[in-house]
């Protein structure tokens, strides 16, 4: 069965036809539309899936925010250009005809890099640091969603209670500081108004302050994974986003970790499908994966 995979992000947008071999056909990708309007949304998302409707038979959605019946909260607003609800599911159905699955969008890459590992592991998770950051765990070979769609949801737990205003909220979050809008956002002088991208080109080329934001962004996501080894004990930890997979960074990460008790430790990997484990993660849950409210 040919399943049409969407994956919405915070800075793009990217759809595929992956078929029952995971082979992905005629991948497009759109700029993840600035409005704050849901109509915005709906009309981007009706461009980019036009041309693959016909040679599906079936959606599956992975969606940055968190999923509740069908419907698109996103925790940190600023994510989706201020967009604070979207009847995500109704939408595609309108939009294709066809069924459609929706899950959240590190939920669904965890489920696709599990399967990359999973002779090795059952017990593992997955942390994406990009635009934000978000994670999802699989247990005992299971994928937990959690009731409400928040389990995984990494980037909202504390880092430091002095730290800056996460856009979900509360005061120090590791998205406010580790993820690409939080190194951005971090970035004084000369590098004040440049993103993340630009931010790890200049650190390259030796630039001290860039250096000093992606190194920070590096030990608050060590001191994440040391509380995530404590809370599931997984097995492995896989890194993806665009943060994540930079250069470098993931070395860095495990620099900071390796500095903590043994007991934290964890085996850690890039993430093996890189940009597009979303699509895929989405569509293997669609074709008879499974994931729990735990």
């Amino acid at each position: 069965m040919v399943t049409l995979a969407i994956d919405i992000g915070g800075t793009k947008l990217a759809a595929a036809l992956i078929d029952s071999e995971r082979h992905m056909h005629q991948r497009r990708e759109l700029p993840t539309p600035a409005s704050k309007t849901p109509d915005a949304l709906r009309s981007a998302l009706q461009t980019l899936v036009a041309p693959l409707i016909p040679h599906a038979r079936q959606v599956a959605i992975a969606s940055t925010g968190i999923i509740h019946e069908g419907t698109l909260l996103a925790i940190n607003p600023q994510n989706l250009g201020g967009l604070l609800h979207f009847p995500l599911v109704s939408t595609l159905e309108m939009l294709s005809g066809l069924p459609v699955l929706a899950v959240n969008d590190a939920q669904a890459a965890t489920w696709a890099e599990y399967h990359a590992c999973q002779d090795e592991t059952s017990d593992m998770v997955f942390i994406t640091v990009s635009t934000g950051v978000g994670g999802g765990v699989v247990s005992g070979g299971t994928l937990l969603t959690g009731r409400g769609g928040l389990a995984g949801h990494f980037g909202h737990t504390l880092a430091d209670p002095h730290g800056p205003r996460c856009g979900c909220g509360r005061i120090g979050c590791v998205e406010a500081i580790a993820s690409g809008r939080g190194i951005a956002a971090a970035a004084k002088d000369d590098l004040a108004g440049c993103d993340a991208k630009s931010i790890f080109a200049r650190a390259a080329e030796g630039h001290a302050q860039a250096q000093a934001l992606i190194t920070h962004s590096a030990h608050t996501l060590a001191r994440l994974i040391a509380d995530v080894k404590a809370t599931t004990d997984c097995q492995r930890v896989v890194l993806g986003g665009s943060v994540g997979l930079a250069s470098g960074y993931l070395a860095q990460v495990q620099t900071s970790l390796a500095q903590l008790p043994a007991v934290y430790q964890v085996a850690m990997s890039a993430a093996h499908y890189r940009h597009d484990a979303g699509l895929l993660g989405a569509a293997l849950l669609a074709q008879g994966g499974h994931f729990v409210y735990q």
